[in-house]
């Protein structure tokens, strides 16, 4: 019996099915056989959206890229990790939409969108001569024929999701001039964040995945920005926007595209790369061109979720 339940437990870990720790998507426009080994990316803007909440916007530029692995897989032009996304993702059911807008909606193109789950366990494959391993499962690809714009979409599970209580909350579907006017103050409160000694940056940097927040304290480098002149102001209220997403979430956006539009001028003047990227990183993170609220709070006040 000792030797069957030693057995047993030497077992285990192999039979013990693996943990997914991320889901990984990645996505490229383009022109070209990927049957080659190379192939041409399309011009245009991506949006990425989860749950319909709009989490990101890249360029894509015009450029050759290569056709790696026996998958054919095509270098991405947008890649994005769930487990980046923090509290945006909901443990359990989520869904990932992407929108391509190409700049020139006359050519026709084609596009890939790839996905596959990252787990706690090597799959091994061996042959003379040869040998594979991956940490990946489920991988899929949606291969698709386009002209102008694109809509793709894929649902995924993210149990290794925190879950939050506002993730439960019901949708907001309209907005009172009370509701407007505390979204309007978070707004102004986190570009008043920006001065000596900006405990609330860094407090909001903590949550940024694998930014470490005490060593850009140690630089000084919001400092030096704002000795070179760096400050933070906010759009003013009329070109502010809400945006309900069907969702707990609201969106506040600028009407042209920023929240706290950059002064350029001002920021070069920071001396030194060093200092000037650990301040671009900070202004970039916690600065964005939006902000996500819900009534998070226990007295269902309006609070930045992310």
């Amino acid at each position: 019996m000792r030797t069957l339940v030693a057995t047993l437990l030497v077992l285990w870990p192999l039979l013990a099915p693996a943990k997914v720790l991320n889901v990984e998507f990645k996505f490229t426009p383009f022109t070209g056989d990927p049957k080659e080994d190379h192939v041409e990316t399309v011009a245009g803007k991506v949006v990425v959206f989860l749950d319909n909440v709009p989490i990101a916007e890249q360029v894509v530029r015009k450029d050759t890229v290569p056709v790696i692995f026996e998958e054919r897989e095509i270098a991405p032009s947008v890649w994005v990790p769930a487990q980046s996304l923090g509290p945006a993702v909901r443990k359990g059911k989520n869904t990932i939409r992407i929108e391509f807008e190409p700049a020139d909606a006359s050519t026709p193109y084609r596009a890939q969108l790839r996905w596959a789950t990252v787990t706690d366990q090597v799959k091994e494959e061996s042959a003379p001569g040869t040998y594979k391993g991956t940490n990946q499962a489920d991988q899929g690809v949606d291969d698709k024929q386009a002209t102008g714009k694109l809509v793709m979409e894929r649902e995924f599970f993210a149990d290794f999701a925190t879950d939050r209580a506002w993730h439960h909350l019901p949708p907001v579907t309209s907005l009172t001039d009370e509701d407007k006017q505390q979204l309007t103050t978070l707004v102004r409160t986190r570009a008043d964040w920006f001065k000596p000694e900006f405990a609330s940056v860094y407090k909001a940097l903590e949550g940024k995945g694998d930014v470490d927040a005490a060593r850009v304290r140690k630089t000084k480098c919001l400092d030096a920005a704002y000795k070179a002149g760096v400050r933070i102001t906010a759009v003013p209220d009329g070109e502010l926007e809400f945006v309900t997403t069907g969702g707990p979430e609201v969106v506040v956006r600028g009407k042209n595209g920023f929240l706290y539009p950059p002064d350029p001028k001002t920021f070069e003047r920071i001396k030194g790369d060093d200092v000037q990227m650990c301040a671009g990183m900070v202004l970039t993170l916690v600065y964005q061109s939006r902000l996500v609220a819900a009534r998070a709070g226990a007295s269902g006040a309006w609070e930045v979720v992310y």
